[in-house]
């Protein structure tokens, strides 16, 4: 998916400690060699917007769309940090996944590290426990033939990680039998494409709709966001508002 270069980040919460955007698919959270041809970041979109530093509190893969959060200081940051490093911080993301998906589970299923050279991470070494709880939203079945199949089931997955392995929920939806529509990595190519045909569009069907932290102030913070036009448009081509 492509992104508009013209266009500022949409900042969807703000105050003194904190900021908060709907990042796009396709945008990288920061320059990484592995898209070499890219031009846009959002920690630097975001520093030349605001006209100041900003500090990454984690990270949403390029694909992902949905809530993006930096500090703006080093004492934000260091307070922030440690709600996510203690999983303290609730997490809600939709996807649309292949197959009608169980009512509700709690996916209990320790994840490898997957190999990154240029993050210094390699494939392998001890499984690290991983858990995430999803709630199937809405079912659908769609006149479009993929392989031996007259039709094809999807559904809509509510999704919360507990903990925060790298593709923890694509890879915990496809070890339950139902990965993401449009997942190049952890999904079904066959399905994928024919998805794209039928919708019109093709990405990762994956996006973090809301956080809920504990300001320094004591204060429950939630912080919401809205499905991009593209991800929209394909629920309401299946039938959900």
């Amino acid at each position: 998916m492509s992104i508009n270069s013209s266009q500022p980040l949409s900042i969807i919460h703000q105050d003194d400690d904190l900021v908060a955007i709907k990042k796009a698919s396709g945008l990288l959270v920061h320059r990484s060699p592995i898209d070499k041809h890219e031009t846009r970041f959002a920690v630097q979109e975001l520093r030349n917007q605001l006209g100041r530093h900003v500090y990454p509190l984690h990270r949403l893969d390029k694909p992902t769309s949905g809530v993006l959060m930096f500090a703006l200081s080093n004492e934000a940051a260091s307070f922030y940090s440690q709600q996510f490093r203690d999983h303290q911080v609730r997490k809600t993301y939709l996807a649309l996944v292949r197959g009608h998906g169980p009512e509700t589970m709690s996916i209990d299923h320790s994840l490898r590290d997957e190999g990154d050279k240029y993050a210094g991470i390699e494939l392998g070494g001890k499984a690290k426990e991983a858990l995430t709880h999803v709630q199937c939203v809405r079912q659908f079945e769609i006149p479009l033939v993929v392989d031996r199949y007259p039709t094809t089931r999807l559904s809509l997955m509510r999704c919360e990680p507990v903990t925060g392995r790298k593709h923890q929920i694509r890879r915990h939806l496809k070890h339950i039998g139902h990965p993401i529509v449009g997942d190049s990595r952890h999904g079904k190519g066959l399905l994928n494409r024919a998805c794209e045909g039928y919708f019109g569009a093709g990405r990762l069907w994956l996006a973090c709709t809301q956080m809920t932290l504990v300001g320094r102030d004591g204060r429950l913070l939630v912080i919401d966001a809205s499905l991009e036009a593209d991800f929209d448009q394909v629920l309401k081509q299946l039938g959900s508002e």
